[in-house]
């Protein structure tokens, strides 16, 4: 096994979303994650199965007690282990916490919920979009006069959700090889996401975040920070920020309106948006881009998939692979001394349970 995780083992509980994500990072990464499946999994496994890839899974009954203890050995050998059922589930099937850390002292327990292990919405059912929404992330999306737009699931799944499950997980596991000492991390995806949203909180003691949709400088309330059509129906996106940035835009756009100098005036700020937005229906979108892209005017087009997986730029970083035929994002972040893999596709329901008994002595 290749990557900055190698020999790092983790038990995962099969589950959806934010859990299988954090697997897939973290195989992608080295480590060893053995995803244990019951006998009436749903899972194909194969390429199509994205976020399932690089894993091995063992088919194992949690209410039959000969699997619950196969289960505490392969528990007992992990450096960590993932579960994102609802609060007192693990118990009650015998792999709680106190349980397992009388096997294993060492072991980092992750814990991914939407509302967390305690509070009033523990035992709730939810998704993502319930979850960002109780942080307020979700009410600063969308246009002035329409409802939230959902940020597909990205803030409350994956990044509130998965990158700090394995970033709990990393720092608990670094405790423990220095301490011996395991311990349960608590992953909400409301403590994520309402960490994600840290800088605007900042933004509004200072003064400087208005709580009005679509009116600040990351919103889309600003001019030059937004999207807009272009002549051919398409989109381009604009992140003209600092100054100099700002006077390269106005220059390649051809504007000389004065009425653009007072850049950071938000009480101009929808006249100016519908005045750049005239001058940005002048031009085909790949015009546009052939005028702006690779400039300090901060510019991106607005790609669809297929596109985004074409582009030169992710070409030549290889940010999009395609493996058996399914075109897919490669492992990140880049380490230059241990780079990480896909090393499979996902696995079929207790696929590997022969070899994993064999390797981890189970």
């Amino acid at each position: 096994m290749s990557g900055p995780l190698a020999g790092v083992r983790i038990v995962e509980f099969e589950g959806i979303g934010p859990g299988p994500f954090c697997g897939m990072l973290l195989s992608d990464l080295g480590a060893d994650v053995i995803r244990i499946d019951g006998p009436r999994s749903r899972s194909g496994g194969g390429a199509r199965d994205v976020t399932g890839r690089g894993r091995r899974s063992i088919s194992l009954d949690l209410k039959n007690p000969d699997d619950i203890e196969t289960c505490l050995q392969l528990i007992g050998k992990a450096d960590a282990l993932i579960e994102g059922y609802r609060p007192g589930v693990m118990e009650r099937l015998g792999l709680g916490p106190d349980v397992v850390h009388a096997r294993n002292p060492k072991l980092v327990y992750g814990r991914m919920t939407g509302w967390g292990q305690f509070g009033p919405l523990a035992h709730a059912a939810g998704h993502d979009l319930n979850y960002i929404a109780l942080t307020g992330a979700l009410w600063a999306t969308g246009r002035e006069g329409q409802p939230p737009a959902p940020p597909l699931n990205l803030i409350g799944d994956y990044g509130g959700g998965a990158l700090y499950l394995a970033f709990g997980l990393l720092a608990g596991v670094i405790h423990a090889r220095a301490t011996g000492e395991g311990q349960v991390v608590d992953v909400a995806m409301t403590d994520g996401a309402a960490s994600l949203t840290s800088m605007f909180w900042g933004m509004r003691a200072s003064g400087i975040w208005r709580d009005q949709r679509d009116a600040n400088l990351l919103d889309g309330g600003a001019h030059f920070y937004d999207c807009y059509e272009t002549s051919d129906g398409k989109w381009v996106s604009i992140g003209s920020i600092e100054p100099q940035f700002y006077a390269l835009l106005l220059q390649k756009a051809g504007i000389e309106d004065p009425a653009f100098q007072n850049q950071m005036d938000p009480r101009g700020w929808k006249d100016l948006s519908a005045k750049i937005a005239d001058v940005f229906r002048t031009r085909t979108r790949d015009e546009w881009t052939a005028l702006m892209e690779g400039t300090d005017v901060c510019f991106a087009p607005v790609l669809d998939w297929n596109e985004a997986a074409a582009h030169p730029h992710n070409v030549a970083r290889q940010t999009f692979v395609e493996v058996e035929g399914v075109m897919q994002p490669a492992p990140a972040p880049r380490f230059s001394k241990t780079p990480g893999a896909i090393r499979s596709m996902a696995p079929k329901p207790g696929q590997h349970a022969d070899a994993i008994k064999a390797e981890w002595g189970v």
